[in-house]
């Protein structure tokens, strides 16, 4: 029986330092047919030189492409969109962890075990690192209310580093890719958005991948208390750096997918939406009573609160 045929998407800018344990656990990866497309962004140091060196001892194994600076989001959706849709399975990686033997055996097993017909994506845990690989704490854990458009819509609950979609997901994202990327947070949460709301989400508590915590992290994990987390949070909403980034994702998704959502999802993305514009009173009433949720308590407290601000 052949190997099921799995893509690795990764996307690396200044990334020197880790790569190559970065990429000799991709190597390392069992029960799998791997490829690896990598698109460098820009780097300026010799994350170039060494991905060369890999691409050309594993020429069957390994692609490159070397590109501009688009920054994160940008770089994914354009390896997405170079990538052609001939893969069993495909998957997402940052440039600095090291992936545990079987991560994407693992992911794979459990996705076929769901019909292939919907949109699937598989995600799980980290072991949380710090730069020497010495084990932090793991994160996240299981989410305790179901993974729904409900939840996407305002959390991401899904680490894009351990995220394997299958074709139908793919394509389906690749297809309907925005031709401005600016209200996109991020790659997985928008993704995690798509098949949330269409298919269904594995979440795998079991971690898969050593997630390294350093300074050079473009986002990543915490290690910091839940108030230290959340006044920082806090901070970045009232202080203009993420407001009306859900509300901005949310109008965007609703635009690109709204004829593929039932009439109620519809119904109750547009109402999340118009509300906004709605006096403080009734901005009060929706947010007690709307149906968008985070996971934690407390999560969901300021999820209100920020929605009665007009700064979601």
């Amino acid at each position: 029986m052949n190997e099921p045929k799995v893509c690795v998407m990764l996307s690396t800018y200044n990334g020197a330092k880790y790569i190559d344990e970065q990429l000799e656990s991709l190597l390392a990866q069992s029960q799998v047919d791997l490829h690896i497309d990598i698109r460098d962004d820009g780097s300026s140091d010799e994350t170039v030189q060494k991905i060369r060196g890999y691409a050309k001892a594993y020429p069957d194994q390994i692609r490159m492409i070397e590109g501009e600076n688009l920054g994160v989001i940008g770089s994914f959706f354009e390896l997405m969109s170079l990538m052609q849709p001939i893969y069993d399975f495909y998957a997402f990686c940052d440039q600095d962890d090291v992936w545990l033997p079987h991560k994407l055996s693992r992911a794979v097993e459990k996705l076929q075990s769901r019909p292939s017909g919907v949109p699937l994506m598989y995600c799980s845990s980290t072991q949380m690192v710090d730069q020497n690989l010495n084990h932090l704490n793991v994160w996240p854990h299981l989410p305790s209310k179901p993974l729904s458009m409900y939840n996407a819509l305002v959390e991401n609950c899904c680490v894009g580093c351990t995220m394997v979609l299958n074709p139908v997901t793919f394509e389906q994202i690749r297809a309907n890719a925005p031709s401005d990327l600016t209200y996109i947070i991020m790659h997985d949460w928008w993704i995690y958005l798509f098949v949330s709301t269409f298919g269904e989400v594995i979440f795998d508590e079991k971690p898969t991948i050593l997630y390294r915590q350093h300074q050079g992290n473009a986002l990543g994990g915490s290690n910091d208390k839940w108030f230290i987390k959340w006044k920082n949070r806090w901070d970045r909403f009232v202080n203009g750096k993420n407001h009306s980034i859900l509300s901005k994702q949310a109008r965007l998704f609703l635009e690109i997918y709204r004829d593929k959502l039932s009439t109620q999802q519809q119904k109750n993305l547009q109402h999340f939406l118009n509300q906004l514009d709605c006096s403080a009173v009734k901005r009060i009433g929706y947010a007690v009573k709307m149906p968008f949720y985070r996971q934690a308590f407390l999560d969901d407290v300021v999820l209100k609160l920020i929605y009665v601000l007009r700064k979601i």
